[in-house]
Formats: C-alpha cells, sequence, structure tokens
C-alpha cells in the first residue's frame, strides 16, 4: 500500500519541465517535455497519442507511463501533430519525424542522448511510432532547415493497438470489411465519401502503401514491441474491431521474424512471460 501510494504522489505530482513547445509553423506543431534529473545525457521516450490521426493529443500521454520512465532516468516528450481532417498524410507522419528530428536537434540544450531515443504510440499513434521505427531515416544534411539534418530513426519502439497495415486489399483480407466502415484509412488520404474507398485514385493507393509500417520492415530495425488487449473473432465483428484487431500485430510479427527483425507481440489477456511495454522500453532505452 505504501508503494502505491507513492507512486501516486508522483504521478499527481508530475509537471512538464517545458510545455508547449514549438517545433514547427503549424499551430499543432508543439510537444511538452519532462526531463528526468540526471548529471549525464539521459534517453527519450516520445510518446505519440492517438485518435485516428483525426483527434487527441499530447495531453493524453499515461501519467503512469511518464513516471515509470522518469523513476528509471528517462526523460519523456509529448507531441501534437497536424490532423488528417485538414492535412491528409503524409502530414500527421511527418510531422512527428520532424518532432524527432527537432528533439534530437535540441539534445545538448536538455542534456538528452540522441543515440537514445524510443517511442510509445496508441492506435494510429502506434502505426506512426512502428512507421518511424521501420522507415529510412529522413536526415537531409543538404536541407536548407538544419533541423532536418538530423536523424529521424528509433532505437525501439512500442505500438498499442496500432494499425500495421493500411492497405484496404489486404487488411480486408486479414481481418474483414469491417475494418473499411471505420473513418481513419479512408479519411486519411482525403477520401470524403464512403464509396470512395470501392474506387481508390491511385495516389491514394500509393499513400496507404507507403505509411504502412510492414512495407519498410527490415532486418536492421530497432526492437520493437507491438501490444493488444486480446485477440478479438474473424471476421471482426465491427469497425472498432477492425480498425484495432491483434491480427494486424500477428502479420507484422510474423513478418518481422521471418525477416530477421525484433518485434514482440504481447496479448495481455494471454498469460506470457512476454515483458510489459514499459520494462520493454526500459530494457532498450
Amino acid at each position: 500500500m505504501k508503494l502505491i501510494a507513492f507512486l501516486l504522489l508522483a504521478i499527481a505530482s508530475l509537471a512538464q519541465t517545458h510545455s508547449g513547445i514549438s517545433y514547427g509553423p503549424h499551430e499543432r506543431h508543439v510537444l511538452d517535455l519532462w526531463l528526468t534529473k540526471s548529471d549525464k545525457p539521459t534517453p527519450l521516450l516520445i510518446f505519440i497519442h492517438g485518435g485516428g490521426w483525426a483527434g487527441g493529443d499530447k495531453a493524453d500521454v499515461p501519467a503512469k507511463l511518464v513516471a515509470a520512465m522518469l523513476a528509471k532516468g528517462i526523460s519523456v516528450a509529448s507531441i501534437n501533430y497536424r490532423y488528417s481532417t485538414t492535412d491528409p498524410l503524409p502530414a500527421p507522419v511527418h510531422d512527428a519525424a520532424r518532432a524527432v528530428q527537432f528533439l534530437r536537434s535540441e539534445a545538448t540544450a536538455w542534456q538528452l542522448d540522441a543515440k537514445r531515443f524510443g517511442a510509445y504510440g496508441i492506435s494510429a499513434g502506434g502505426c506512426t511510432t512502428l512507421w518511424l521505427a521501420t522507415h529510412d531515416d529522413l536526415a537531409d544534411p543538404s536541407s536548407a532547415d538544419p533541423i532536418a539534418h538530423h536523424s529521424s530513426r528509433l532505437q525501439v519502439a512500442v505500438g498499442m493497438s496500432p494499425q500495421t497495415c493500411l492497405e484496404p486489399d489486404i487488411v480486408v483480407g486479414w481481418v474483414g470489411d469491417q475494418i473499411m466502415h471505420h473513418a481513419m484509412i479512408g479519411r486519411a488520404v482525403g477520401m470524403k465519401k464512403g464509396e470512395d474507398v470501392r474506387k481508390p485514385k491511385a495516389e491514394w493507393i500509393k499513400l496507404l502503401h507507403e505509411f504502412s509500417p510492414i512495407t519498410h520492415l527490415s532486418k536492421d530495425d530497432p526492437p520493437m514491441l507491438i501490444s493488444n488487449p486480446r485477440v478479438d473473432p474473424l471476421p471482426a465483428t465491427s469497425a472498432g474491431s477492425g480498425i484495432h484487431h491483434a491480427v494486424l500485430g500477428i502479420k507484422f510479427a510474423e513478418q518481422a521474424k521471418t525477416l530477421g527483425a525484433t518485434c514482440i507481440l504481447r496479448i495481455e489477456a494471454q498469460p506470457s512471460d512476454t515483458p510489459t511495454p514499459e520494462q520493454f522500453l526500459i530494457k532498450h532505452l
């Protein structure tokens, strides 16, 4: 009971070291930062909120996650990004990449270890997190923007109920057509009507392929963990079940294993010896 009381007190007393830091020109290009006390550069965990790329906020970062990281000497950032309702792909995902690059650009000022950056994302934030983990580095040394000179790569990634693939022909085969009744995939590329899904434009197909994390999997990707609460029936019986179905993680983990990449799949409802997301992050950061 004393430990629980201590943790609750620690969580209640958390306050950002810096709040509302701008990392770009848009009003949603802002982040909050919690710096752990240390006399040397610290690892950094970046939280990417969920909401189907159309909702959510940096304030959604779980307080217990922040407390757990700070207690282990890991600093934490939580970012906002543009919504797909006004700025479709690549905006939400590339915003997250820029936030990573921005934080690296300020590593010396905030005493961060630029070689130990991880991310934790929920739902669409998990999709973004896995995309950052698997995609080639976006650093551009020739850019006129000095922030773009920095690496966008992660050293560890955790996705909570993430979308690992966005391509309709593939995901419908995995979980059934209910997944396409959810607005996230169509909205992400600017589809305006439900029937647009049946006749997608070539540019939409290209975007959905590009921003599917499974597209970019390779053996040199950092350690990844995917967590789902349970394995729902198949085919999915609702849009919500479809867009968050554990099969999306199962297929990703299977492909990672085939390629020689490290991806742990954790199903919360099933007893196992897999690490918790917090344990996994602490181990690799």
